[in-house]
């Protein structure tokens, strides 16, 4: 017990990032699917892809996609609105941030979003095409 009460701020750090650390995967909710299902949803139920990455970083960019940045998703909404009973998969880098994004567009009324797992570095790792 002395152990405890002379290491207790030691002990908080350590479960204060602990938390820090997880709290991305348990955040994480809502559809999922990998570059394969993608596909497969664009292919059959002509879904749109919506890509939420910064300006600099979309250069290559899955064929057909609609390029608006996380930053500025929130006052472009309006963009999106004929897309709001469609199929939207939104994609970032990596598939983290597409998170936000995703629940930002089911809070606006978007019936079926699903976020792209490992983002456009999965779709690159499939060598899955992309257009400039």
């Amino acid at each position: 017990m002395k152990f405890f009460i002379d290491n207790i701020f030691l002990i908080a750090i350590v479960l204060l990032s602990g938390g820090a650390l997880l709290f991305p995967a348990l955040t994480q909710r809502g559809k999922k699917a990998s570059p394969a299902e993608v596909t497969l949803l664009i292919n059959r139920s002509k879904a749109t892809v919506l890509d939420v990455r910064a300006k600099d970083k979309a250069e290559g960019r899955i064929i057909d996609s609609k390029h608006i940045p996380l930053a500025e998703l929130g006052n472009r909404m309006a963009e999106l609105n004929k897309f709001k009973d469609k199929t939207l998969v939104v994609v970032c880098d990596k598939g983290i941030s597409a998170f936000s994004a995703a629940r930002m567009l089911e809070k606006s009324g978007f019936s079926d979003v699903v976020v792209m797992e490992g983002g456009i570095d999965a779709w690159k790792a499939q060598n899955l095409p992309l257009t400039k």
